[in-house]
């Protein structure tokens, strides 16, 4: 394979002179390819700008995303909570119900029930 090498490297074709062509401003051919090579510039500097400008929203939302699903996760707790303990209050109030109707509405043994209206 070291024989090849050298083959190799002589087998490329060089895409630009190594030499700089003298550029003449006044030639219309050179000041449209200077304007087009400018205008790739200014296109790839607002493509990087808005690249980069894009990145920083996509990370801003990302945290903001974070720390809403956080938000949801704690709220979404306490909903159970007090889901709960609604739950608790009304098994009390059934239970302080149930022993008020018995000690307070509960025909007497021996008297008489009387009708209620």
């Amino acid at each position: 394979m070291s024989e090849r090498a050298p083959e190799a490297v002589q087998k490329i074709i060089p895409f630009a002179p190594a030499n700089k062509v003298a550029r003449d401003d006044t030639d219309p051919m050179d000041r449209s390819g200077q304007a087009i090579v400018t205008l790739l510039q200014q296109a790839a500097d607002t493509a990087n700008s808005n690249c980069d400008r894009a990145m920083d929203l996509a990370h801003k939302l990302s945290m903001q995303l974070r720390a809403a699903e956080l938000r949801i996760r704690e709220l979404e707790e306490d909903a159970r909570v007090y889901h709960d303990r609604a739950q608790r209050a009304e098994q009390w109030l059934a239970r302080i119900y149930k022993d008020i109707e018995d000690r307070f509405f509960e025909p007497k043994a021996g008297r008489p029930e009387q009708p209620r209206r």
